[in-house]
């Protein structure tokens, strides 16, 4: 790429086309959301790294993944862009234009069994999702670079680029199938803590027992040092194998209810104050959100604040 870098004035449309490809994340995809062909896309894309002297995305055999400087463009840009968008974009009554997807993400699991079943009323009101899932750390960057609408985090976001409000407390069990649950001395669970555990299989999300070590802190008041008999990164999958008898776990109660209500799955102890965790629905500051991202995250709030 030339490394002139041009003192004119950057292309607006050329700039809408760059945002594209940084939110759908290939120019094939960018082409349908901005009405274009590939080739068009790829032409103005080249065009603004050229006037930037500077290189945006790197090219994958599927997609486009950004640079560091396409991450500052982007959050710099999504803001007024969307805003410009949300002005230009109202057309007149008989020539109404679609909105836009929605663009949700969270955490899989939580996403998974929580919000993802409340979508009927959105959709029918002609709501268009597209749900991403991922870690809060990554997705609070995509969002304030633009990538997403309303991200659903565990983190509550800092600065005045983001804002959020408290979406749901989820609160942490300790729980066994019903052959560990037996085996288990539970007044000395009570009265000793961990000790209880020691030879039983512990089930985690993680090698360094994240969920774990801080039931273990906040209701133990103890360090856990222990190596997990078995590590699947995916808390849907932890249930599983806890319901299957594998070992001991922690999970959040809105994921094990059902397990809970059955049998299939067994309290090892129910402290009054359990480890409790915030989860936040966060978005964008400054431009007005579009009319359906305000449809999402009012549902939102509404469904959880009603759990």
């Amino acid at each position: 790429m030339s490394d002139r870098k041009s003192n004119g004035p950057l292309d607006l449309t050329q700039l809408r086309t760059f945002l594209a490809v940084y939110r759908a994340g290939s120019l094939t995809a960018a082409a349908r959301l901005v009405g274009l062909s590939q080739p068009t896309v790829t032409t103005q894309l080249r065009a603004l790294e050229d006037h930037m002297g500077r290189q945006l995305f790197e090219r994958l055999p599927r997609g486009v993944t950004p640079t560091p400087v396409a991450d500052d463009l982007a959050a710099r840009l999504a803001a007024p862009m969307d805003a410009l968008e949300a002005i230009a974009g109202g057309g007149t009554p008989d020539q109404a234009v679609p909105e836009p997807p929605v663009l949700l993400a969270g955490p899989a699991e939580f996403l998974a069994a929580t919000v993802i079943p409340s979508l009927g009323p959105l959709l029918e009101k002609g709501v268009r999702l597209r749900i991403t899932t991922g870690l809060s750390e990554d997705l609070l960057v995509g969002l304030h670079a633009g990538r997403y609408d309303l991200v659903v985090s565990t983190i509550r976001p800092r600065g005045r680029a983001l804002t959020s409000e408290p979406l749901a407390d989820e609160d942490f069990v300790l729980v066994a199938a019903p052959n560990w649950t037996d085996q288990v001395d539970h007044d000395l669970l009570t009265r000793d803590g961990p000790a209880a555990l020691a030879d039983v299989p512990l089930i985690s999300y993680a090698d360094d027992l994240p969920i774990l070590r801080r039931y273990w802190r906040h209701v133990f008041d103890t360090r856990l040092v222990a190596e997990p008999a078995l590590v699947i990164p995916d808390l849907r999958a932890v249930k599983a194998a806890a319901v299957a008898g594998l070992g001991v776990t922690v999970l959040p109660r809105y994921l094990c209810t059902a397990e809970l209500a059955n049998g299939t799955l067994r309290l090892l102890l129910d402290p009054e104050d359990a480890p409790i965790n915030t989860g936040f629905l966060a978005q964008r500051s400054g431009a007005k959100p579009l009319p359906h991202v305000t449809l999402v995250r009012d549902h939102l709030l509404r469904v959880t604040h009603s759990c």
